[in-house]
């Protein structure tokens, strides 16, 4: 493959031996995320046994990297292999010198179809120009924020009514903790899985998040709300140099009142800010819809989504991701899976879970 006249590019699978040079590759382009780090991957393989396919475009002169685009194979019971870039997260599209790079990444990508056996590839890009918002209607969306330089900067920047309610959360006796230690993730887990139960939705399995903690290391955070000693909110935020993500927030509804999710996200925020980051990704929304407005009040802004899926041809069979309305089967099946007592919906969840890659 040939980037131009002079330099040769090869694509070839990372090993072990290449993290550094990918991660070092990543944290120095300016469209990386948090989930483009070889973290990600690891943690896939570690927690649910998918076999990781991080991909390299080496420029064969100089000998360095010129692209990566990471991705998993998943093996589904009864449904067959697929390729995605990325599962359980938003976004996963190749980071490159050049557009021509990208496209050789992909066309490497959907030749691994017939090369695996998968019935389709899944690739979830962003679409980075600026969109009207009559183009954005009933679209999904990930939401970004611009950080300052600190916490204070950032809370003197929001407006009135959302200080109130982050002190509303403090006069209502919550507290938050922020860490990365056990405790922390067993209270997060207890959380999230009464709200994924509240919602209707399995769960990932608690080693999901421990291998999250251990592959990210210092680049992950954790923040639990308390209400006296019991877990009431729980986030999880993951960084890559200066732009952060948070892939899941939890709350009690019972607790809504209290206003923990204001609390939760605060100190996520701020935590942030204090800590060189300067863009914080909330996470895909359907634009003008109830989490979309929670994450507009902080002000952030939308970019849209632009997921792509190929069959096993690698011909483009879905392109871009539009709020659908769901079948007739999915909310009966969530109205009985809310009425399941908790510690089924952890069993038979964790174990579903790892096959959905959304």
């Amino acid at each position: 493959m040939d980037n131009n006249s002079d330099d040769q590019i090869v694509i070839q699978v990372a090993s072990l031996s290449d993290v550094a040079a990918w991660d070092t590759y990543v944290s120095a382009h300016s469209l990386a995320s948090a989930y483009h780090k070889f973290a990600w991957l690891n943690a896939v393989k570690h927690a649910y046994g998918h076999k990781a396919l991080g991909l390299m475009a080496i420029n064969q002169r100089s000998k360095k990297i010129v692209g990566v685009l990471p991705a998993v194979l998943m093996k589904t019971p009864f449904l067959g292999k697929k390729l995605c870039a990325l599962p359980y997260c938003d976004v996963g599209y190749a980071l490159t010198d050049n557009l021509d790079i990208a496209l050789q990444l992909q066309q490497f990508l959907t030749q691994q179809l017939s090369i695996t056996g998968s019935k389709a590839l899944e690739i979830r890009n962003i679409n980075n120009e600026p969109q009207p918002p009559s183009s954005l209607e009933n679209q999904k969306v990930r939401m970004l924020l611009p950080l300052p330089n600190s916490s204070e900067e950032l809370l003197a920047g929001f407006k009135s009514k959302l200080r109130s309610q982050i002190r509303k959360a403090e006069k209502n006796g919550l507290t938050v903790s922020l860490g990365t230690k056990q405790s922390l993730i067993n209270d997060f887990y207890t959380v999230y899985t009464k709200n994924m139960r509240d919602l209707g939705s399995p769960v990932h399995a608690k080693k999901w998040f421990e291998q999250i903690v251990n592959a990210y290391e210092e680049s992950c955070i954790l923040s639990v709300v308390y209400k006296d000693n019991t877990p009431i909110g729980g986030g999880l935020v993951i960084k890559n140099t200066t732009n952060a993500s948070i892939p899941w927030a939890s709350t009690l509804r019972d607790y809504n009142k209290l206003a923990p999710n204001m609390l939760l996200y605060w100190s996520l925020l701020g935590h942030c800010a204090d800590s060189g980051i300067e863009t914080f990704d909330f996470g895909r929304s359907t634009y003008e819809e109830g989490t979309y407005k929670f994450k507009k009040q902080w002000g952030a802004q939308p970019q849209l989504l632009n997921w792509q899926k190929f069959d096993q041809h690698g011909a483009l069979v879905k392109e871009q991701l539009a709020a659908t309305s769901p079948g007739k089967l999915r909310p009966i099946a969530e109205n009985m899976w809310q009425k399941l007592p908790l510690t089924f919906t952890v069993t038979v969840g964790s174990a579903i879970r790892p096959h959905i890659s959304l």
